[in-house]
């Protein structure tokens, strides 16, 4: 079996996150990853919480505490949300970490005795008032284009449009307000990947085929448009410092290297952390550094991510002469809007991930999150969409499933699941229709096609409820208990199947499911195809119990109160665009 090597976009400590950031990296890697570990594959899924850069250490500003006080307060805060979602990492860590700072050091000096890493003299902002230079984002004033008065110096907000700080109406500086700034000479350290670009199309080439368009299409923009050389250092208190012993002029004036240089290197850094927090000291670098080919690496992340990953940290990993791990699959996604406008961070604009627990378990929201997965184009959330899928979806096809067999038989035969007739033609014919649909949901996982695994999933559901409707074992019971009894135990060997092949999906009701089971000796990973088609894995006699209701259904009056509390009217979110 391969060993699977499982990173998902890390998430920017500042604020939590909202739920198109959600399916659009870790949620859907975690579910590959389960999946992969019930077919017996070695799975290390690996994730942090990105730390450095500007916003953090405004955000630590605002909160008036010190900007590592306020990185480990939130890193712990994001966990919780993640640990409530169901998202079975394998090492959850810090891009602050000690292991990161060690390894993005050790990059940049391998670069720079490589001749990929030139010092180089830029003109910057300069607060006097603050004695220091001030990175884009520490720079705020007047958007020329649609005057807003809060724009930063990279971005404007409001209306999207990509600044120059010297572009900005009255800039000031976000830390103390002065307006008393000028232009002065500084020197930064800038990664040549102008040198690299041949190697790095390289590589992308020998993946276009494999990827997904979205991935190798963006990727092949930027090469076509040519790798510049970037600037890898900023003016931060909050970062991993320049090396001394490499750049002592640089690291005397306190440079840090720039978010998106030790971001992705974190990955490295975090498997390190998980290894160094082993009793048994795992080895780290046989996921990382000559890793053999038995290692797959796939990276989960949204569409904005994806230059960096397929273009930045290849030419980086390139860069270092070193045998360093690079992805052999980037699954990408496209937006996960809110009623056609976006979710935002910052202006509070849709339903945030804590909120979301708070409404409902993580089970509707995993469910519906893969089932709408924005794969092939953006798409949209409402509160109308999402209560038709849970609906129909969970509470009608599953959960009452469930519930009716479980509670039907209990009435009829008691606490153990009863034995009856020989299963016979329509069972046979259940049992290659559930092998055939059970082959396609196993299909489209390997391929990491979410929504498709979604509808194969559902489809094997409602291949249960078809039965029990043929059947109709309450009509059965009048005439032929053991034709009712059969029906009812072939139910709940679906039941039991159903709670091993959805807990990717949904594994708190799959373990609800299973539980119902009194079958100590119950350690099936994964159902095979003749388990499928014989439907015989919880025996008559075995003692059940009826869980509670898994689904219950979202009402009129849940709507009014959710679209009332997040907002919900399209017009409304159009203009707020």
């Amino acid at each position: 079996m391969a060993r699977h090597l499982i990173t998902s976009a890390l998430p920017y400590i500042n604020g939590i996150k909202h739920l198109g950031n959600m399916v659009g990296s870790m949620l859907p890697a975690d579910v590959y990853a389960r999946y992969l570990r019930q077919r017996d594959h070695e799975v290390l899924y690996i994730c942090a919480t990105d730390e450095h850069g500007t916003p953090a250490e405004l955000a630590a500003a605002e909160a008036g505490l010190p900007v590592a006080d306020f990185c480990a307060q939130q890193h712990e805060v994001q966990r919780g949300i993640y640990e409530g979602f169901d998202l079975a990492f394998d090492y959850f860590g810090r891009s602050s970490s000690p292991q990161n700072v060690e390894i993005t050091q050790r990059f940049a000096r391998q670069l720079h005795r490589n001749g990929f890493i030139e010092e180089r003299a830029i003109r910057q902002m300069y607060s006097a008032a603050d004695s220091r230079f001030l990175p884009d984002r520490y720079i705020i004033g007047t958007c020329p284009h649609c005057g807003y008065d809060k724009a930063r110096g990279d971005q404007c907000e409001n209306c999207t449009r990509v600044l120059d700080p010297t572009d900005l109406i009255e800039p000031r500086s976000a830390i103390s307000g002065s307006t008393e700034l000028e232009v002065r000479e500084t020197k930064h350290l800038f990664l040549l990947q102008s040198k690299l670009e041949g190697e790095v199309k390289k590589f992308v080439d020998a993946h276009t085929d494999e990827w997904p368009v979205l991935s190798s299409s963006i990727a092949h923009k930027w090469l076509t448009e040519g790798l510049q050389d970037r600037s890898i250092t900023r003016d931060l208190d909050w970062g991993v410092p320049v090396p001394a012993d490499t750049w002592p002029e640089l690291a005397a004036e306190g440079k840090v290297f720039y978010v998106w240089f030790d971001a992705p290197i974190e990955y490295i850094g975090a498997t390190k952390e998980w290894a160094d927090a082993q009793p048994d000291s795992r080895d780290w670098k046989s996921w990382w550094y000559e890793a053999d080919e038995s290692v797959r690496y796939t990276e989960f992340m949204a569409k904005d991510n994806v230059p960096f990953h397929t273009v930045m940290f290849p030419a980086t990993q390139l860069g270092t002469r070193e045998p360093w791990k690079k992805v052999d699959f980037v699954k990408s996604f496209n937006w996960l809007n809110y009623y056609g406008g976006k979710f935002s961070t910052s202006q509070n604009r849709g339903i945030f991930t804590d909120a979301a627990l708070e409404l409902l378990p993580a089970d509707y929201w995993r469910y519906f999150l893969l089932a709408a997965a924005p794969e092939s184009d953006d798409a949209s959330f409402s509160w109308e969409f999402f209560s038709s899928v849970v609906n129909k979806d969970l509470a009608d096809t599953l959960g009452n499933f469930v519930n009716r067999v479980l509670s039907f038989s209990r009435k009829r035969f008691g606490d153990a699941v009863p034995a009856g007739a020989e299963a016979g033609e329509a069972e046979e014919k259940l049992g290659r229709e559930i092998a055939g649909l059970l082959a396609e949901y196993e299909e489209h996982m390997d391929a990491l096609r979410f929504r498709k695994a979604a509808a194969a999933l559902r489809a094997l559901w409602s291949a249960g409820n078809a039965y029990l409707e043929e059947k109709a074992p309450w009509l059965e019971i009048k005439t032929d208990q053991d034709a009712a009894a059969l029906t009812l135990r072939t139910a709940m060997n679906l039941i039991h199947l159903y709670s091993v092949v959805s807990e990717p999906f949904v594994p708190s009701s799959a373990k609800a499911m299973r539980s119902a089971f009194a079958l100590p000796d119950d350690t099936a990973a994964w159902v095979s195809a003749d388990e499928a088609r014989s439907l015989s894995s919880v025996p008559a006699g075995t003692g059940f119990t009826v869980p509670p209701v898994l689904f219950q259904k979202i009402t009129e009056d849940d709507l009014e109160s959710y679209r009332e509390r997040f907002g919900g009217e399209p017009e409304a979110d159009a203009d707020a665009q």
